[in-house]
């Protein structure tokens, strides 16, 4: 046991929650639930999407009422009526989905409704003290910058920021590390240390059973809204967890045969895209999607990747080169069109571009698929048809809801993810492209998405990933390309490229020349 682990054994609780009992109509999302968390540590909170982890947090920042149970802060009890008395009582929490104004300022944003009664702000004054605070933190971000201009990664960072300059003393974390990159998540596990050393208490929210081994010393798992476990860190396993949180054996490691690549079925040859102020983000000489492999593109956020994505969809003209989806010259084609040349799209937002989510599943199951049967029959909507097979995909690709008449937005991101992946490869499409498949997903569905990669694969479809997380990559893809200010700087086997390798290129070490990795 580490000295750490001696302290915390007998550290006042920072919160405690006993009994939390939370009803919404037809479900129980919390069903008498305890949570015990220490004042200085890192308490990590496992549990499948659904399972009530969100709803707890939401009751303990006050943002939603328990429909019973107590809740004490620093063992005092507390009744917070909204989150601002929860702010107050000084707790801070960073949402998986951020809460910031886009057209605001980051230092507008972090101190929006903290700046107290003035006429007027003193903006450079206030924008050097948010300046400071991540400065100390290590949280590069600048303070004039708009925040509807920032990465995914970098309104993250605000989002923290905010909670620091509110002067939290426990800090609520929802899938902090979803979208950062090796070295960012360091940076952030660095972070997390330094406020725990000075005697704040972290409660981290994630999926990843690698986080929780990485940075937490204590560890609850939640399954159905119950309170299934709590571990101190050090003295457990992945294999416990996993099994913990979803209530059966888990394989944690992908199991997959050797590639046996066929020709490129996708080719995109001299690619690039400039935006309207003349930047080029993205520039390539060429990149083949072969059949039969899964090529995996790694690389900091920012760098090309989404203008990769937009140009194979068709949702953005190159500014040059072309296209090709099994030898037929799509350069020009509009989305609906390359999905009938073969091409499926698993989008990274799976909310705004994967789905609908006021429509019943089987309206969603219909959307990009309207010109052939089964869902078309003499230009009219073949409703039955349509229902029959959403009941079967549900089945097979184990859609849990109960019909295919539930509204999208009912279903848990597991579900809605599994329902996309089961639209996209029920057409058996010539190539796939999955970006970011699993995020925030719970190790349950990771592991699904990922078999369902590896047998498309091995049915001789092309897959084309684009995951930040590099275990992920490494674990799933035959090759792998890193993208570095919209090039390709390194390529190689994935059983070649070592992450001190992909590291650095992903830096740019070896930007301005491709860099072939051997085998």
């Amino acid at each position: 046991m580490t000295t750490h682990d001696a302290q915390t054994d007998t550290a006042a609780l920072a919160i405690e929650m006993t009994g939390i009992v939370k009803r919404f109509p037809g479900v129980v999302a919390n069903d008498g639930i305890n949570l015990s968390v220490r004042q200085g540590e890192i308490h990590a909170l496992l549990g499948e999407n659904g399972a009530g982890k969100s709803t707890l947090m939401n009751i303990l920042f006050g943002i939603i009422p328990p429909d019973a149970g107590t809740i004490r802060v620093n063992g005092q009890p507390v009744h917070f009526s909204n989150a601002r008395e929860a702010v107050e009582a000084g707790l801070g929490m960073v949402h998986q989905h951020f809460m910031l104004i886009p057209r605001f300022t980051v230092t507008e944003n972090v101190i929006l409704g903290s700046e107290g009664k003035v006429n007027v702000l003193d903006r450079r004054e206030y924008s050097q003290q948010v300046g400071r605070i991540a400065s100390e933190y290590g949280l590069a971000v600048d303070p004039d910058a708009i925040a509807g201009d920032l990465t995914i990664g970098l309104q993250q960072r605000v989002e923290i920021l905010r909670a620091l300059y509110q002067r939290c003393r426990v800090l609520i974390l929802d899938e902090p590390t979803a979208l950062l990159t090796p070295q960012e998540i360091e940076d952030l596990y660095a972070t997390l240390n330094r406020l725990r050393e000075g005697g704040d208490t972290i409660i981290f929210i994630t999926h990843k059973l690698r986080e929780v081994a990485a940075i937490s010393d204590r560890v609850t798992v939640i399954r159905q809204g119950r309170t299934v476990g709590t571990r101190i860190t050090a003295e457990t396993t992945a294999e416990e967890l996993a099994e913990l949180m979803v209530g059966r054996e888990v394989q944690l490691k992908v199991n997959r045969t050797l590639a046996h690549p066929g020709p490129a079925a996708m080719i995109l040859q001299g690619i690039t895209v400039e935006h309207d102020h003349g930047v080029r983000a993205l520039d390539l000489d060429r990149l083949d999607v072969r059949q039969g492999e899964i090529l995996g593109i790694c690389g900091v956020e920012g760098n090309g990747q989404s203008e990769l994505v937009e140009v194979m969809a068709g949702l953005r003209p190159a500014s040059s080169g072309t296209c090709t989806l099994d030898g037929v010259d799509i350069t020009h084609l509009d989305p609906n069109q390359r999905r009938q040349q073969g091409l499926s799209y698993i989008p990274e937002d799976r909310h705004a571009r994967g789905l609908v989510l006021d429509f019943p599943l089987w309206e969603n199951v219909l959307l990009g698929n309207t010109w052939h049967r089964p869902f078309v029959e003499q230009f009219r909507v073949a409703s039955n048809q349509v229902r029959q097979l959403t009941r079967d995909l549900m089945q097979r690709f184990d859609v849990r809801a109960p019909s295919e008449t539930v509204a999208a937005r009912n279903l848990s991101g597991g579900n809605q993810q599994k329902l996309i992946i089961a639209r996209e490869l029920q057409r058996n499409p010539k190539v796939l492209m999955a970006i970011q498949p699993t995020r925030g997903l719970d190790v349950g569905a990771i592991e699904f998405v990922h078999r369902q990669l590896i047998d498309a694969r091995d049915r001789g479809m092309g897959v084309l990933l684009i995951s930040y997380d590099l275990d992920e990559l490494l674990d799933l893809s035959d090759r792998i390309v890193v993208m570095f200010q919209g090039k390709i700087v390194a390529e190689g086997e994935s059983g070649s490229m070592t992450r001190t390798q992909l590291g650095l290129a992903m830096g740019g070490r070896v930007a301005g020349e491709q860099h072939v990795i051997a085998s």
